[in-house]
């Protein structure tokens, strides 16, 4: 089987950081090809280079008989490319946005085009819909839709599915498999998942910019080993959280609809449902950001409809985007965090240290917050909202994005934090990472439709929890 990508020595340098150095790797024709690897590996610099976004130092690229710096552009009329952040037009519909790339490329729209119709068939009802009001999953659909518009015999994939439920992201898998299949398109993959990993035929690990081991995808991804949770019952006497039938709505929209549940002291409960099933608007009522249309509900003792704003004083949260000031350094940013909760400059300096120390975070203590890989960052985040010892922490998709191993390092603290008497309330996609909660929730258009602990019994396999979380959904869009 011929090559479709042949690199030999690739190299790329941002002022003083090599963010590639002298990559060697070969991908067949119709190979299904993952690239793996911590933050700040090298996966994303690798991908633009390949998709000509971004030109090498040094180093020679061949993408079927072309080379990469003198034919760019016909490379460029052969590959398609879905980049991690969603990159196309906002204020364009869902149709206008396809229409625009079959006009780049002098094509007629066809939706029942086979290569587009697996994916077209999501976007069919949404079709007049602007691309800003579409969910997240929707909008990688979107971006995946329009990358295959030119027919590619190279499709370059960066993390394509990070942030999305996880209905719409089996639903792109099938795709990209599909399309694999019936028209042995090439496919380049990186992903933080290893189900998504272990679907490719062989995979790349990267490491500071260097491809150290090739292989089946088996061999060459690291061991999660983060245990099954098991429950801690001496914890669980005391409710922190009690809810019942809390509602939001947006004009005639109801986004959260009645819903009421608890949550015990030191217990890590796990918030789930696809994009839009009114879980951020729940959380963000918690959390006192958003004040409920009806219902009570009351945390750490507060009520959230009399006191919503001293319940800020007794909870930390961890957004899903990061929000610390990214010109300040993590010392600055705990600094801040303890300063916004009034904590003294002799309790501060002792807090800091304290949270330095437990996160693993003391090397990087004057490190601006900005330089920081996304793993990092997430646990500089998890100490400013823990400087003031909240009772409830919420956290919206802590690891989204993150590689397996900080997504482990991550979920060991949430561990310990729980341990301490911390009731957690985590929003997440990953079926792995439900797991690890003592109980689940899940959201499906405003209201909660299952919840206990609803993990099969006696198995550590995510797939089984995605077909309990597939029946309840029901496979919504």
């Amino acid at each position: 089987m011929s090559n479709s990508v042949c690199i030999q020595g690739l190299s790329k340098c941002f002022g003083k950081v090599k963010a590639l150095d002298g990559v060697f790797l070969e991908i067949s024709e119709g190979e299904k090809f993952g690239i793996y690897g911590a933050d700040g590996a090298g996966k994303t610099t690798l991908e633009r280079i390949l998709c000509t976004l971004t030109k090498p130092d040094s180093g020679n690229t061949d993408i079927f008989g072309f080379d990469l710096v003198n034919d760019k552009r016909e490379i460029r009329k052969i590959i398609g490319f879905v980049p991690s952040t969603f990159s196309l037009y906002l204020d364009l519909s869902v149709e206008e946005n396809i229409r625009f790339h079959t006009n780049l490329f002098g094509l007629p729209f066809n939706k029942n085009d086979a290569m587009i119709e697996p994916i077209y068939r999501y976007l069919a009802p949404f079709s007049d819909r602007l691309a800003r009001n579409l969910s997240g999953g929707m909008k990688q659909k979107l971006a995946l839709c329009c990358a295959l518009i030119n027919k590619p015999r190279l499709l370059i994939l960066d993390e394509p599915t990070t942030g999305i439920d996880a209905t719409s992201r089996k639903d792109i898998i099938n795709c990209l498999e599909q399309i694999n299949a019936q028209f042995g398109t090439t496919i380049i993959l990186s992903s933080p998942y290893r189900n998504e990993i272990m679907m490719c035929d062989r995979a790349a690990l990267i490491e500071n910019g260097k491809i150290v081991r090739v292989g089946k995808p088996s061999e060459i991804l690291p061991p999660e080993d983060v245990d099954v949770r098991h429950t801690n019952e001496h914890l669980k006497v005391e409710n922190m959280i009690e809810v019942e039938g809390l509602t939001k709505c947006f004009g005639t929209f109801t986004a959260v609809n009645h819903i009421s549940f608890n949550v015990r002291k030191g217990e890590i409960f796990g918030f789930l449902g696809a994009n839009g099933a009114g879980k951020t608007t729940a959380i963000r009522m918690l959390c006192g950001l958003s004040k409920p249309s009806s219902g009570s509900g009351r945390i750490a003792g507060i009520d959230l409809n009399r006191n919503y704003e001293e319940i800020k004083f007794h909870i930390g949260y961890v957004s899903q985007r990061d929000c610390l000031p990214a010109d300040l350094t993590v010392s600055e940013n705990l600094r801040l965090a303890a300063g916004i909760y009034g904590i003294g400059r002799k309790e501060a300096n002792s807090r800091i240290d304290e949270c330095l120390r437990r996160l693993g975070l003391a090397d990087y203590a004057d490190r601006l917050f900005g330089g920081l890989p996304l793993g990092w960052k997430r646990r500089v985040s998890f100490a400013a909202a823990l400087m003031h010892d909240p009772s409830v922490l919420f956290l919206d998709e802590p690891t989204s994005g993150v590689d397996v191993i900080a997504r482990k390092q991550i979920w060991n603290i949430i561990r310990a934090v729980a341990a301490r008497g911390t009731t957690i309330v985590v929003v997440t996609h990953n079926m792995e990472e439900v797991l690890w909660c003592d109980r689940q929730c899940i959201m499906v258009d405003g209201v909660i439709k299952a919840m206990g602990d609803l993990r099969p019994k006696g198995t550590s396999d995510n797939s089984d929890f995605y077909e309990v979380f597939e029946q309840v959904t029901q496979t919504r869009q």
